[in-house]
């Protein structure tokens, strides 16, 4: 097991290459993408007085505990990964620690869906920038058209923007904006450690163990409010459980077969499940324009998950 980051499989070699990589992890990074979609919504039913970071403390570092506990033995064999790896598992962690915070105070001020897909649509290109810094790959035409389409989805969401105060939506989408990027930066640390032959469950153990090392003591200073009333408990319990310990354990096996770049933007399936809960649970609106931009996103992620069709192999002197 090398520790030179040069060493790391490029984004281009056969093994990874997006015309096969959609058809084993695809499911996987949906279904992770249809839990995370809720989080606004249950969030949503926190105590008044619960502040955002309390609550995206409480996601990832409690979820972050529970899954370096899943991963047991396995997640300190990260550690001990060489200098190299050390470099993505620190990284990496800072991602794990922004990405919440910034998440959750995104929705707080925007609002559920349009908070979502600002993070969700951001995080594509942050990851496609990435990639090309990290390793120079090329995208493919196929990875462009299906990421135009549900960013452009996600854009047309924001400029729907329904209720909230201006000032209040541009802070958000700052917060958003944010979000993406460390949401990117993670995901890439988490695909380039998996490609040094650690298992998904390792390596999203070591992630988010790292990362709860800072998020607890957060939610320890912050989470009175939201853990005074028995709604606050059941929220902090089902976010750490359900769309943070059993949908990242799925993200984690879809990226073995995934390329980082390419599940960044399956991951869009996030803010339409998001949009969907807000106007029927949270009481949010949206236009003929909003729903527009629900299609968009689900086009995009349509293109990218299509399986092309297999064209017949020619003669090779074997028969039939």
């Amino acid at each position: 097991m090398s520790s030179n980051p040069s060493s790391l499989s490029s984004p281009s070699s056969p093994s990874l290459r997006p015309s096969g990589q959609a058809r084993g992890g695809a499911p996987h990074v949906l279904a992770a993408a249809a839990l995370w979609g809720t989080t606004g919504t249950v969030a949503s039913f926190a105590p008044p007085a619960a502040s955002p970071l309390s609550i995206g403390a409480a996601t990832m570092g409690l979820g972050g505990l529970l899954t370096l506990a899943l991963a047991g033995r396995s997640a300190f064999a990260v550690l001990r990964g060489g200098r190299g790896q050390l470099v993505h598992l620190l990284t990496g962690a800072v991602g794990v620690v922004v990405y919440p915070l910034a998440f959750y105070l995104a929705m707080d001020l925007a609002g559920v869906a349009v908070g979502t897909v600002v993070c969700l649509g951001s995080a594509p290109v942050f990851a496609a920038l990435l990639d090309r810094l990290l390793y120079g790959g090329a995208l493919t035409a196929r990875w462009a058209a299906a990421t135009t389409a549900a960013t452009g989805g996600c854009a047309v969401l924001v400029l729907d923007g329904h209720g909230a105060a201006g000032d209040r939506v541009a802070a958000g989408v700052a917060a958003g904006l944010l979000s993406g990027a460390a949401y990117a930066v993670y995901t890439s640390c988490a695909s380039a450690l998996i490609r040094h032959g650690h298992t998904a469950r390792a390596t999203m153990g070591a992630l988010f163990g790292l990362g709860a090392c800072v998020l607890l003591p957060l939610f320890a200073a912050t989470g009175g409010a939201l853990l005074a009333e028995p709604r606050g408990i059941a929220v902090a319990a089902y976010l750490a459980l359900v769309p943070m310990c059993l949908a990242y354990a799925l993200f984690g096996a879809g990226l073995t077969r995934v390329r980082a770049s390419a599940a960044t933007t399956l991951t869009l399936f996030e803010p339409v499940v998001a949009a969907v809960l807000s106007v029927a649970v949270v009481g949010e609106r949206f236009g003929a324009v909003g729903w527009v931009g629900v299609g968009l996103v689900v086009l995009g992620l349509l293109v990218l998950t299509a399986r092309a069709p297999r064209r017949p192999r020619a003669a090779a002197g074997t028969g039939g």
